[in-house]
Order: structure tokens, then sequence, then C-alpha cells
């Protein structure tokens, strides 16, 4: 592998990035023309990944473009303990079943971003499942109580006299194990792992391997602009998400939310990104363009070109200029029927509970025939031929079954 130039360097440890620990060691690691063992674990605890995870696998892949090996870590134990306490509701505890099942639906999506063909996959049961109570104890006595108190998260519950389970102090030395076991050069983390890595950084000192660097990047702030883009938050743009859903979804984020999407999401060059914003600040651009660059750039590469430029019209047709599409989905009602209005979107799957059609109701999102529905109702009273509208893109057509 050839000596990178200083553009080279500059794309790749700079745009997406924020924080590499230690940045030198990992320049003249580059430079020495070893390809590297790059390390990224995932908890398959949802089915599905999303823009979030995209941010770190499309730096991996740029790795991969240089020559470099990806060790893709599927945390099938850590996704098992979750959070015990039960206040993270984006670490559920799962079952093995639960884990291979979501596993599975994840490497499918991984790989449209990811070269498989540069990629190894490893499963922590491999090693853990031959763990005994003496491997347990011999890696726990490696650090102390004090050293993962240290960690944000666990200071401010202990602080605020909150649980902390002893299974939850295991999960960073579980994932640190990793890094051992299959001797990684780089991990790369979200900046909420940088914990986790670093206890990696260390064990691997510990057992007499040449201590991992930690590449960081930033996290993703879902389209609620408050909370990182979570699944289970519903903040979240997946990657398999339709084209029109993916473009509607990007339409919808904060104005102060476009050029970080664009620095973390796209291949969009860096003056371009520096020129839109300066323009936005200057008011001399309407960020409603800038936006629609974006999510054609997104739709174009989880899809294609024809399909960004369909869903772009099916938004400014839609939601600009409020036509009710004429491909809608019709809701075929059966005469006499009590079932309920929340009942019959979530069985069309515009929601995915009647919970969450219940609460979209009570915050005026839910429409029939323009007009906001106010509560629940019986389906059977919704006139033949009316248009339910669920939030801003989604459309049911009433059929009423004589």
């Amino acid at each position: 592998m050839k000596k990178l130039s200083d553009s080279d360097l500059k794309k790749l440890l700079r745009r997406g990035v924020s924080q590499i620990i230690n940045e030198d060691e990992l320049v003249r690691m580059l430079n020495s023309g070893r390809p590297l063992r790059l390390k990224q674990g995932f908890d398959p605890s949802f089915t599905d990944i999303h823009m979030g995870h995209v941010v770190g696998l499309r730096k991996l892949r740029q790795f991969q473009e240089l020559g470099h090996k990806v060790i893709l870590i599927v945390g099938d134990w850590t996704a098992r303990i979750g959070d015990p306490s039960g206040r993270s509701a984006t670490r559920p505890m799962l079952t093995a079943e639960q884990v291979k099942f979501n596993a599975q639906t994840y490497m499918d999506q991984f790989f449209r971003i990811v070269d498989k063909e540069k990629t190894e996959v490893r499963w922590q049961s491999g090693w853990f499942e031959k763990f005994g109570l003496e491997d347990v104890i011999r890696l726990t006595s490696k650090f102390t109580v004090a050293q993962f108190l240290a960690r944000e998260d666990f200071a401010k519950r202990y602080a605020a006299g909150h649980p902390i389970a002893i299974t939850e102090l295991l999960y960073p030395l579980l994932q640190g194990y990793d890094s051992v076991v299959i001797e990684a050069d780089v991990e790369f983390g979200g900046t909420d792992q940088v914990f986790n890595c670093m206890v990696g950084r260390e064990l691997q000192e510990m057992v007499g391997q040449k201590p991992q660097q930690v590449f960081l990047m930033p996290l993703l702030v879902g389209t609620d602009g408050v909370q990182k883009m979570s699944k289970s938050l519903g903040n979240y743009i997946g990657v398999t998400d339709p084209p029109q859903e993916m473009y509607g979804k990007t339409m919808s984020i904060n104005d102060e939310m476009i050029i970080p999407y664009l620095e973390l999401l796209t291949d969009v060059p860096d003056e371009e990104i520096e020129h839109y914003s300066a323009r936005m600040a200057e008011g001399k651009i309407n960020p409603m363009d800038v936006k629609k660059r974006l999510a054609r750039e997104l739709v174009t590469d989880f899809w294609n070109r024809k399909s960004a430029e369909e869903a772009a019209e099916h938004f400014a047709r839609t939601v600009q200029d409020k036509e009710v599409p004429e491909d809608i989905p019709e809701l075929r009602v059966a005469a006499g029927t009590n079932a309920m209005l929340s009942s019959e979107i979530t069985r069309a799957g515009l929601t995915k509970s009647r919970a969450e059609a219940r609460r979209l109701i009570d915050q005026n999102a839910i429409e029939i025939n323009g007009k906001a529905v106010k509560e629940d109702l019986e389906i059977g009273k919704v006139d033949d031929g009316s248009i339910i509208k669920v939030g801003k893109r989604r459309y049911l057509k009433v059929v009423r079954e004589k």
C-alpha cells in the first residue's frame, strides 16, 4: 500500500471523525504498508440498522478501499446482557434466538455499505461459550470498581442513587476482550463507546499485545433533532426504508442538522458543503433546497437515481403541493364492523401498534378528508371513499364492502 497523501489523510482522519486515540501512531501504522485489522462491534438489539450506524460503516469502507481488513464483531453475548436495570430502551435483554434472528438481518444490511469480500465476521460466542468461571474471575480481576464508576453514565447513576447491575460492569470487559481475541489494530465506535474501547486497549497491553488505536465517530442526532438516532425511539431513517419514506424522513429533519448529515452520510465534497453552510448562514439559499440535495443523495446511494427522482416528485406533489397521491392503498371495511380506526390503520401497516396510532390521534397527526381526527372512532362510521392520512406521507382510501 502506498503512503497516503495529505488530502487522503484529511478525508480519512478529519471528515466524520470526533477523536482518534492515538492519531500520530495511527498515521505511522497507515504509512507502514501493513494491512490493519479494523474492529467494529455491533449488538444486534434490533432487526434493522439505520443512518446512525452508517456513519461508522462508511468510514470502514474508506479504510477497506485502502486495503485494510474489517473484523466485524457480532455481539451475541453483550446483546444478551442488555441493560438489566431496565433504564435503557436502546439495550433490551435478548434471548439467544432473538439475537440470531436480528443478526441475520444486520448482516444483510451491513454489506450494502461495507465490502463483504474485505470483511471477516466473528461471533463473540466463538470464544465466550468456552469461558468458565475461572476465566470470568481472571478477567474481572484486571480492573477495579472505582475504574468502572469513572465511566460517565455509571458515575451519574451512582451519584443519583440509581442501581447498577453487576452484569452491566461485565459489558466493557467483554467488548474489550474481543479486541484481545482478534488482535485488533484499530477499534471503531461512537463517542459513547470511548470507555469500552479504552478497556480493550488496556487489556491488550496487559497480555503483551500492541494497544489498539481508537477511532471515534460522532453520534448522529435523530430526526427529532434531540436524541441520538435510535430505532427504539422512532427517530431513525432506516437503510432499507422505501425511497419515498427515506426521502420524506430526511426532509423532516431540522435545518441545523442538514450540514452534519451531509458531512457524515454523503460524499458531497467539503467545498460544496462549506458553500451551502455559508449561504444558509447568510440567508442567500433556502435550507429546503439543500435538504432536497441531501435527500436525493441518500436515496440514490441506497436505491438508485431514478428512485431518488421519483421520491422527490412524490414529496413535492403530496407534501409541498399537498396533493393526494393517485396510488393510495385501499382499506377494505366489512359491513357492520365495529373495529376502531387505530386498529385498522395498524392492521394496514401505517402504524406499528394501536398505542402509536392513538398517540398520533392525540397529536392531531391523523386526518380524514383533510380534517384532524380528535378521538379514536369506529371505522364503520367513516364514509366510503374517504382518505385517511397518517403523518405526512402515509395514506389509505376507505372502501366499504357491501
